[in-house]
């Protein structure tokens, strides 16, 4: 027969009209503002902790709609922004250093809903906002360090050629050194020699409290490639890990010398992405001393060579020497041991202490190795009446295991606290270690960026764009321009649900791009009715007509479609921002319209035309046979 699917296809073509219905339907529902209160380090959230907060929001008469616990923390709702903001203010002085008070959109989206992965579509920061923030690098500590290793280059380069010096001491003032000598001979001696090989700096022979010695003053040019270099580093990190936490269309760039913005358009977890972003955090490998007591060392009888930890609140006492550190981390995966607790896999390279790792770890299997959580922390203080940060390190032993064998490239870091904790852990692994700390020196949430005008008129601009289509094919092609419409309004649907599912952040560029696939969705439909009247014109029947009109129009539609989809492809590879935002829709857009135009418009033809005999058809011609 023609004109007719078969029972299996139509069912196939009704459960995927209803799963893209399911997955489309979160963007109904409107978000509340929220506050997203997470632990830091090993701190957890209590029955304590949420009976403190709500003290604190009754006590100042804030109103909220209501408290919930979620995986990362507390998550609490309020009626308006203005309740939002003081609530972050006020449950921030109280709550510390120990917990991570940030803003949020909560969903409203029904639990069954996000329990099957359907969540609302991201929308950019032209959007919906997001949140944005302005990091500082700082950069003093790098340079720094690297005028140490500059100062132990001069000085081991020195004995090597048996030149003496009387000392060596830090430049005050300047970024630099001072080389004293006892004798003019030795002064020559090392200014002729270090002169060409340390380039970075300017050496000038000068006298200190009548003794010779040779400044050398970093220049301006080396001073600003070490700066560069950390700025550009600390980008590269944080771009890994912005992409590690799945925020689409995210912007990381410089700010002036030493400062880098960072824009997260439609983000939901702004709390893990603040404890993600702003944090300093490495890893160091160290052996348990074992040798002796953790309480005698506790009483202040502390060994030569080892240091007292802190694992959980319980003292661990370590060598101070380090066997591996982070960077030597290429990948790391959250995962789980043979025990079913939560840990990290991690995998080695390209640094000269795997050796070493390897080795140490060979001679002493049996006895017990500490994994040290380093982290960097922007302390702010008062100085001479000036508000100043302070860089502290924080260290803390987040896991100790008995070596089983020889450790290799490739182990496993057990003895973790959480999931959570774990998929943290490995993210800032995977991203990489910092050559400076950084500090989150502002921190908003962004409205839209163009005002709620331009948000009405972008979605103004498809209703208009969808209705002016729709009068048009009804006027022009009766019902088979119903048809069309039923599939354009469809393939807005589809586009919505694919973008929930994919979770792929849509700005105005975005509604730009829905609405060119409105007038090219509908294109398709016009080449099928035109040939369809063609054969009506030619004397074939209506069934004929309507079979050979899609078979026939297909090669061309396919064609048109294949030839913009290679524009749009080129768009997202050779493009940034915006344009990747356009093409991902057009993208999209072109490939669900291939299916609602073509497949779903087919279906509905077939029901209400095929299996039956058909002496003419409504669209927009006179036709009878």
């Amino acid at each position: 027969m023609q004109n007719h699917y078969p029972w299996w296809k139509n069912l196939l073509l009704f459960l995927l009209f209803v799963a893209c219905l399911i997955y489309a339907a979160p963007n109904l529902f409107h978000d509340d503002p929220a506050i997203q209160i997470s632990p830091r380090g090993s701190n957890v959230i209590s029955v304590a902790t949420k009976g403190e907060v709500i003290n604190v929001l009754k006590n100042s008469q804030i109103p909220y709609l209501r408290i919930q616990q979620n995986q990362t923390g507390l998550l609490v709702r309020f009626g308006d922004g203005s309740s939002q903001l003081k609530a972050r203010d006020l449950l921030s002085r109280k709550l510390g250093d120990s917990y991570i008070v940030a803003l949020n959109l909560a969903s409203r989206t029904p639990a069954w809903l996000t329990s099957i992965g359907a969540n609302p579509m991201k929308l950019g920061l032209d959007l919906r906002g997001g949140v944005y923030f302005l990091i500082k690098v700082d950069t003093d500590e790098l340079v720094s360090s690297h005028e140490k290793s500059d100062m132990h280059s001069v000085v081991e380069s020195l004995r090597d050629q048996g030149i003496r010096y009387a000392g060596i001491s830090r430049l005050r003032g300047a970024h630099g050194f001072v080389l004293h000598f006892r004798e003019a001979s030795n002064l020559s001696k090392a200014y002729d020699y270090i002169e060409d090989r340390f380039p970075d700096y300017r050496w000038t022979k000068i006298a200190v409290k009548n003794q010779l010695a040779i400044q050398a003053v970093l220049t301006r040019v080396a001073l600003t490639k070490v700066i560069n270099y950390a700025v550009e580093q600390a980008m590269n990190t944080l771009n890994n890990r912005v992409n590690a936490l799945g925020v689409s269309e995210a912007l990381v760039q410089r700010q002036g010398q030493d400062h880098i913005s960072v824009e997260l358009p439609g983000i939901q977890d702004t709390a893990r992405a603040k404890n993600i972003i702003g944090k300093v955090a490495t890893l160091r490998f160290q052996m348990v001393d074992e040798n002796h007591d953790v309480d005698s060392a506790m009483a202040g009888d502390v060994p030569i060579g080892s240091k007292i930890y802190m694992q959980h609140g319980q003292p661990v006492l370590l060598k101070d020497r380090v066997i591996l550190r982070g960077n030597a981390v290429t990948y790391a995966s959250a995962a789980f041991d043979q025990s079913g607790r939560p840990s990290v896999n991690v995998r080695l390279g390209g640094s000269g202490d795997v050796g070493l790792f390897n080795r140490v770890t060979g001679e002493n299997v049996g006895k017990a190795m500490a994994v040290v959580y380093v982290e960097t922390k922007g302390v702010p203080k008062i100085i001479n009446g000036k508000k100043v940060t302070v860089f502290k390190k924080s260290e803390e032993v987040i896991s100790v295991a008995t070596i089983q064998s020889a450790l290799g490239n490739n182990f496993q870091i057990t003895g973790l606290e959480s999931v959570k904790y774990a998929q943290n852990l490995a993210l800032l692994l995977r991203s990489g270690a910092l050559l400076a700390p950084m500090q989150i020196v502002q921190e908003r949430t962004i409205g839209p960026s163009l005002g709620l005008a331009n948000i009405h008129m972008g979605l103004l601009s498809i209703i208009v764009g969808f209705l002016a289509v729709v009068l048009f094919m009804l006027f022009y092609y009766h019902l088979f321009g119903l048809f069309a419409d039923m599939a354009l309004l469809l393939n807005l649907i589809f586009i919505v649900a694919v973008f929930s599912l994919m979770g792929v952040t849509m700005t105005l560029p975005g509604i730009a791009a829905m609405v060119l696939t409105v007038g090219m969705a509908v294109d398709a439909n016009v080449l099928i009715y035109e040939r369809i009247r063609e054969e009506l014109r030619l004397g074939i029947t209506p069934q004929a007509a309507i079979q050979l009109g899609y078979e026939r129009a297909f090669t061309t539609i396919v064609d048109s479609n294949v030839t913009t989809l290679i524009v749009a492809l080129v768009l997202f590879a050779l493009g940034s921002g915006s344009v990747k935002g356009f093409a991902v829709t057009l993208i999209v857009g072109l490939l669900t319209s291939m299916v609602t135009s073509i497949v779903y418009t087919r279906a509905v033809v077939n029901w209400i035309y095929g299996n039956r005999s058909v002496k003419s058809l409504s669209i927009g011609i006179k036709n009878s046979k």
